[in-house]
């Protein structure tokens, strides 16, 4: 039977990817921010741009987005992506570190922001109820604009970038109190008040509960299960179902997709889990975000904008300046420098996609006119475009690039799975040993392995092990690579391990690597692939029983161990002739590194 295919149906999908083909590499070219290429394209996608003039034009219907609602509604997955990320990249201890950027400096800017918007929303004429949407509203920044940008430019961990992202977590906390409220708010039984609110909060705080008792019962299990099954197809499944499963959950409990995403990915960060997780998700975060921009262009309304411009363009300048000024004021209160005060200022000075959802259902019940509210939308897409420009603004104005030395000490442990010492991949007999004598000498590591059980093992043991596949260039960095001291491959598999060698020296060409051979010949191919120095398993071996049978037959200790060493020596200057494959390499990376 000859199946049947509705082409109209797949179009908004092939103009988002064609779309995303284009922006990407050619933005990146010109050193400018994808988002504005993605905001951009939305306006020309959207009914305001290409499809305004499609009516006279009409093959440019092509070129036009049919289903903007629909595309919206997949585009919110991007901002819940966006959050597990973000939690998948916390922990617990980092997150306390944080409690006094977070619940002092966060609650500060939300509560004086939306303080400032509501009055003035209050002196020209609104109601309490529309100006307290209005405020919560505008007082919320873009998370999903501004954490790319501080990524992109690795600006996260600077005091600023940490200043920035405390502020954009609580905003992102305060959402859901945020939306009850207008719940609460809308409905018109006025009895009891303090009840009804208690009431309609009462399941979102059972909603929170339920998703952190279910996380940690079922979240490491379910994926060690997985994991054993050896599927990177089944895993990626795994990985897919805990954001939108968390998201679904937390949505059923009156709370935000983004925020149950949040909750799952903290959780995750403290399992062996995390960097594969974090390698498998990241692709679709990238396209939805990049489909969430897309949207927000479209909902640019340019016929509004034209009608009422001074309005627009004045309620989106005074949201800027008002913004700029308190984070500013409330950052320097808390420590931050002028520049690193500058710079967040700058990055949380627009609104945020939150603002579509709150003052969307602010309108449904009906505590905004609808009006206003389309008015105040239009100016906050507005700032939302300014600020990939206000960050490079901000870079420009404190005049420097992130140092080191600015970078805020780190909670004990917070970070050792992003900066480890040497990295040992492979987690199995030789695996432990080399762990062990480094612990010995005090040298911090960390571990990975494919084996569930093996990690679980390490886990167990209150080592720092983590699953994943070692040959993919984006897990040896997720585990830190960038930072490593030395890279020791101990896996017994030939074929795995030259993988690994030759992904990690194309990364880091100045990079130790040690790694375990098979034979001769295998070390041969393994110098040839870039490794600092190869150890064959059936030389060791031989050595040792050399050595034992020499001490059992009455040679003294100290001639034994000189000459086991000179044999050793010996089998190094062999392979490192110049006429062999070890030696090319050797002399390669010497020439290279010097």
């Amino acid at each position: 039977m000859e199946g049947h295919v509705e082409t109209g149906a797949y179009k908004d999908v092939v103009l988002f990817l064609a779309t995303a083909g284009v922006v990407v590499p050619l933005f990146r070219r010109w050193k400018i921010s994808p988002i504005l290429g993605f905001l951009g394209a939305g306006v020309v996608l959207g009914p305001y741009g290409l499809g305004s003039l499609s009516h006279d034009v009409t093959w440019l219907e092509a070129f036009t987005i049919d289903n903007p609602d629909e595309l919206s509604q997949l585009a919110e997955l991007g901002v819940v992506f966006l959050l597990f990320m973000i939690g998948l990249e916390l922990s617990w201890e980092r997150l306390r570190a944080m409690r006094r950027y977070v619940f002092g400096l966060g609650a500060l800017q939300v509560g004086l922001c939306l303080s400032v918007i509501a009055g003035a929303a209050v002196a020209i004429g609104q109601p309490p109820s529309a100006a307290l949407a209005l405020g919560a509203a505008l007082a919320l920044s873009s998370t999903a604009i501004v954490m790319p940008i501080l990524a992109e430019q690795k600006r996260q961990h600077a005091q600023a970038g940490r200043a920035t992202f405390s502020v954009l977590l609580f905003q992102d906390l305060a959402v859901a109190p945020i939306l009850v409220t207008l719940t609460l708010l809308g409905r018109t039984s006025g009895d009891a008040p303090l009840l009804n609110f208690a009431l309609s909060l009462a399941p979102a705080i059972v909603g929170l509960g339920v998703l952190f008792v279910l996380g940690r019962v079922l979240l490491r299990p379910m994926l060690r299960s997985v994991a054993r099954a050896r599927s990177e197809e089944l895993f990626l499944a795994a990985s897919l179902l805990v954001v939108v499963g968390a998201g679904l959950v937390s949505a059923l409990a009156g709370l935000s997709m983004a925020l149950g995403a949040f909750v799952a990915g903290l959780l995750l960060a403290e399992t062996e889990f995390r960097h594969e997780v974090e390698v498998r998700v990241e692709p679709f975060k990238g396209l939805l975000l990049g489909l969430f921009f897309i949207s927000v262009g479209i909902g640019l309304n340019v016929p509004l904008l034209l009608e009422r411009p001074w309005a627009i363009v004045g309620i989106a300048a005074g949201l800027l300046v008002l913004n700029t000024a308190v984070v500013f004021g409330l950052a320097r209160v808390f420590g931050l420098k002028t520049r690193s005060a500058i710079e967040a200022a700058l990055l949380l000075a627009g609104a945020g996609e939150f603002a579509f959802v709150i003052l969307g259902q602010a309108m449904t019940e009906r505590l905004v006119e609808r009006s206003v509210g389309e008015t105040v939308l239009v100016a906050a897409t507005l700032t939302m475009f300014t600020i990939p420009l206000l960050s490079q603004l901000s870079l420009r104005l404190s005049g420097r690039q992130v140092t080191p030395a600015e970078l805020p000490p780190e909670p004990p442990g917070g970070e050792a799975a992003t900066d480890p010492g040497v990295l040992v991949i492979g987690y199995g007999r030789v695996g432990r040993l080399v762990g062990d004598m480094l612990r010995r000498h005090e040298i911090a590591w960390v571990g990975a392995d494919l084996d569930a059980k093996l990690v679980e093992q390490g886990r167990r043991a209150g080592e720092s092990i983590y699953f994943g596949d070692a040959s993919r260039a984006e897990f040896l960095l997720r585990c830190g690579l960038a930072e490593a001291r030395a890279l020791v491959v101990t896996m017994d598999n030939p074929e795995g391990v030259e993988a690994i060698v030759a992904v990690a020296r194309e990364l880091r060409p100045d990079l130790t690597i040690v790694a375990r051979a098979r034979d001769a010949r295998h070390a041969q191919r393994l110098y040839d692939l870039g490794a600092t120095d190869a150890v064959p398993e059936t030389v060791e071996a031989s050595l040792q029983l050399s050595e034992a049978v020499l001490v059992e037959i009455g040679v003294p200790m100290g001639l034994v161990i000189a000459s086991i060493h000179e044999r050793r020596d010996e089998f190094r200057a062999a392979l490192n002739r110049p006429d062999s494959l070890g030696g090319r390499s050797r002399r390669f990376q010497r020439d290279r590194s010097g």
